[in-house]
């Protein structure tokens, strides 16, 4: 995100890269390229520089380690208004492919009574997030580090378990973490969940920190043990973290919320404040 790369131009540059990738993966397709559209202010100023070179750096970094090369890109600078520059913006698209497309994951929740897995170690970083700039108003602190081994394992595993047909649903974690996906899951088809455990830690770092190299994902009930043992083997931390159904999102110790509300507030928003009745 740009927050993430004001902050640290070279984590915000693996970290763009670290998404697509982790886009591609929670889809089930193998990830194979990206092409890259660097937004920065006015280069002549050294401390835009410095936030381009930076980034670059990140990028290429990620590239290397994820075997995403860069096949194409553009670059638009001098993206300022009154002296005042643009955050640094670097978007980054990516390509894959998929084996077999009968055996591909989305994001909605697909059926009531499913286990939900959490993929990934939460330490509720909250420096830079959605939540500490929303609920906060606050910018500030360091964005999450980007392990790039850590984001390449977690990654091929979650992709194999797709592959296997075993997972119904996945999602990777970005802005808003853990509650956001939970969200973006229940509102895509209307099934809600209940969650039971959260990882370690205060309710709203868990629910809320932007830690990298994390999926959501649900599988039959049946299958939660198996999926959590060979994730145990694999050396990647997963955690069974509630099960699907119902028509509500349900968070430990807060009021259930009406999927039905969610969607409204989610998708009001906008044409609102298009029609001048949202500040």
């Amino acid at each position: 995100t740009p927050r993430y790369c004001e902050a640290d131009p070279f984590e915000g540059g693996k970290q763009a890269v670290a998404e697509a990738w982790r886009n591609l993966t929670a889809t089930g397709a193998t990830p194979l390229a990206i092409t890259d559209n660097l937004n920065f202010g006015n280069p002549e100023k050294p401390e835009v520089m410095g936030q381009l070179v930076g980034c670059i750096k990140g990028i290429g970094e990620a590239c290397k380690a994820l075997d995403f090369p860069v096949v194409s890109g553009n670059v638009s600078l001098y993206n300022e208004t009154n002296g005042v520059s643009i955050l640094p913006t670097p978007t980054i698209g990516g390509v894959g492919v998929m084996a077999d497309v009968a055996k591909h994951a989305t994001i909605a929740f697909k059926a009531e009574g499913e286990a939900i897995v959490l993929i990934g170690e939460t330490a509720g970083w909250l420096g830079q997030s959605a939540y500490l700039a929303t609920i906060c108003g606050r910018e500030e602190g360091a964005p999450p580090p980007v392990d790039l081994a850590i984001e390449r394992r977690n990654g091929d595993f979650v992709r194999r378990l797709i592959a296997s047909g075993k997972v119904t649903t996945c999602h990777d974690l970005s802005d808003g973490g853990l509650a956001v996906a939970l969200a973006e899951m229940a509102m895509a088809k209307g099934i809600g969940a209940t969650i039971e455990t959260l990882p370690a830690g205060p309710a709203h770092a868990a629910l809320f920190g932007e830690d990298q190299a994390r999926y959501v994902l649900t599988v039959p009930a049946a299958e939660a043990d198996t999926v959590i043992a060979a994730a145990k083997a694999a050396g990647v931390p997963a955690l069974a973290i509630g099960k699907t159904g119902g028509a509500s999102l349900v968070l430990p110790g807060e009021p259930a919320l009406a999927i039905a509300d969610l969607r409204k507030i989610h998708e009001d928003w906008l044409p609102s404040y298009m029609a001048g009745k949202a500040a």
